[in-house]
């Protein structure tokens, strides 16, 4: 069964089809340099903090769950493969293809924010606050904003998995969130790497 492109049309009537790169992901594109640029002075400004403190992580401070984080990670970097898949059905026209590995992308994407979340409580029951030290203050700033980008991003595949099942899924639509959801796995590593470890 093929999949219906919704006819879009722009501001100065052009059609979606038409354009080289679809207006959704191209706008989510520029969205994603810009977000490339704020995560990078994050970690950059982390780093100078680091580098600067004489004990790293201080001594009062409750250690981040390394080993935990890791599985979590990896049920991350298994969405974005789901998420490959659900590509390659999408441009073949595949909708019956595409279901199940969007939906393991939800899944799995879902199960990385509540682990995540589950993962902020325990901490903070252990006085790992915004407050508490430079740790905390940007543990929470750096990994809260990929928290953000991650439901964000969930929200739009959300959508896209909607407009699937009623047959209207467009290029630029799908396009836009698989940009925004192979953003948050991709800077995830990094994270982990830099915050982490």
């Amino acid at each position: 069964m093929s999949i219906r492109l919704e006819n879009q049309v722009g501001p100065i009537g052009t059609d979606e089809r038409a354009a080289l790169i679809p207006h959704g992901l191209f706008g989510m594109v520029i969205f994603v340099i810009a977000e490339v640029m704020l995560f990078a002075g994050m970690i950059s400004a982390f780093l100078i903090v680091k580098a600067a403190a004489s004990a790293w992580p201080p001594l009062d401070q409750p250690r981040l769950p390394i080993e935990e984080t890791a599985i979590n990670s990896l049920a991350l970097l298994a969405s974005g493969f789901f998420l490959i898949l659900a590509h390659r059905a999408f441009h073949r026209g595949d909708r019956d293809g595409m279901r199940r590995p969007l939906l393991l992308t939800l899944f799995l994407g879902g199960f990385f924010v509540l682990f995540q979340g589950a993962e902020w409580v325990a901490l903070l029951g252990q006085g790992l606050t915004l407050t508490s030290s430079s740790l905390g203050s940007f543990f929470y700033l750096i990994v809260g904003a990929h928290g953000i980008h991650a439901v964000a991003a969930l929200a739009l595949l959300g959508v896209a998995t909607v407009r699937l099942r009623s047959g209207w899924l467009s290029p630029g639509m799908f396009g836009a969130a698989e940009a925004l959801w192979f953003f948050v796995v991709a800077v995830w590593p990094i994270l982990y790497l830099v915050v982490y470890l």
